[in-house]
């Protein structure tokens, strides 16, 4: 057989053809219906790409990266814990105001009256219902914590990636006004600008906390950037013909998306925190029910002293709860997204 497939006569065109067209095993020659069905499966993975708008191979990565996260984050227990916690006090602060009974400021009973199915936590020496302004004061909670976090990671961030992406007298420009805003005290600095100021309200305070925390965002962002900018990928943009600001935004801030999710985990926590110390001191803001403040009240009229436990107990332990769920998750999500510490 194979002496008669060498003598049979070629001519250019019918080998070309031979040498495109696959042959049989069985005969070794080329089969119509093999050349067909092979046509077509080159032809359906061809139109993958234009059909999914990305590379086949772009969009497995992406599908097996995000199935990893969901398989990894799921049986990560710290994960799971702080993210279950953190939610209920979500919802708690979202659905309590319609089921509290009374306004967080009415005086609606007698004065220090003990948790009963008419006050859930109790009443405060003026008869506020304690129930009615913990969830009020859950909300105040969230919202500043979110105001302080927006505020302090984009100009954190915005600072850190112009310090490390240019160098040189920029960044010793953004590295000393950030030694300086570091030496200044932020509770002076609260106390001497409310001082002047008729009310002060949530929002003040939730911007206040952000224009004082991101200093050690812009430090921590400004070491990254200078690690990237050396890198391969940054060059080919480079050459790309890439402006500096597309580089930063689309190069340079994915590689660092998950530290960077993780940092404004942490600045939503502390902020909540920062938060509920003014509000504490007395320097929150004004006519607003907060944790800080129930705790503030509670303080002055001597709850501890006089075993008001219902008083104080309550916003101190979710106030608590809240931060140390965030800072569990961020552990978790530390290990998802790292996978040498996945792997322990």
């Amino acid at each position: 057989m194979s002496d008669a497939i060498s003598e049979a006569p070629q001519t250019p065109d019918s080998s070309a053809q031979a040498e495109d067209m696959p042959l049989d095993l069985t005969t070794g020659e080329p089969t119509e219906a093999v050349a067909a069905t092979t046509s077509t499966v080159a032809a359906a993975t061809q139109l993958v790409a234009p059909v999914a708008g990305i590379p086949a191979s772009a969009a497995t990565m992406a599908g097996r990266k995000r199935s990893d996260f969901i398989y990894y984050g799921l049986r990560n227990k710290k994960l799971v814990f702080g993210l279950g916690l953190e939610l209920f006090f979500v919802v708690l602060a979202l659905i309590g105001p319609f089921i509290a009974k009374y306004p967080p400021n009415g005086l609606v009973g007698p004065g220090l009256a003990r948790p009963n199915h008419t006050f859930w936590l109790g009443t405060d020496n003026l008869g506020h219902d304690v129930f009615s302004q913990l969830v009020y004061g859950l909300r105040d909670s969230y919202l500043v914590g979110a105001l302080g976090a927006v505020s302090a990671a984009l100009v954190g961030m915005a600072l850190g990636f112009l310090a490390g992406w240019r160098g040189g007298f920029v960044d010793e420009v953004v590295q000393m006004f950030t030694n300086i805003l570091i030496m200044i005290p932020a509770l002076v600095l609260l106390i001497v600008i409310g001082a002047y100021l008729p009310s002060r309200s949530v929002l003040f305070e939730g911007v206040f906390i952000g224009l004082t925390t991101w200093p050690w965002v812009a430090r921590a962002v400004r070491a990254q950037t200078f690690s990237l900018r050396s890198r391969e990928f940054v060059d080919m943009a480079k050459l790309s013909g890439k402006r500096s600001l597309s580089i930063i935004i689309k190069d340079i801030a994915p590689n660092m998306a998950s530290y960077l999710f993780l940092v404004i985990i942490l600045l939503f926590g502390s902020s909540m925190l920062l938060a509920a110390s003014y509000d504490f001191l007395g320097i929150g803001p004004t006519n607003v029910v907060s944790l800080g403040s129930m705790m503030n009240n509670a303080n002055q009229s001597a709850a501890l002293f006089y075993h008001l436990w219902w008083w104080f107990i309550p916003p101190g332990v979710a106030l608590t709860a809240m931060v140390a769920a965030l800072l569990i998750a961020n552990v978790g999500l530390d290990e998802v997204f790292n996978p040498k510490l996945r792997e322990q």
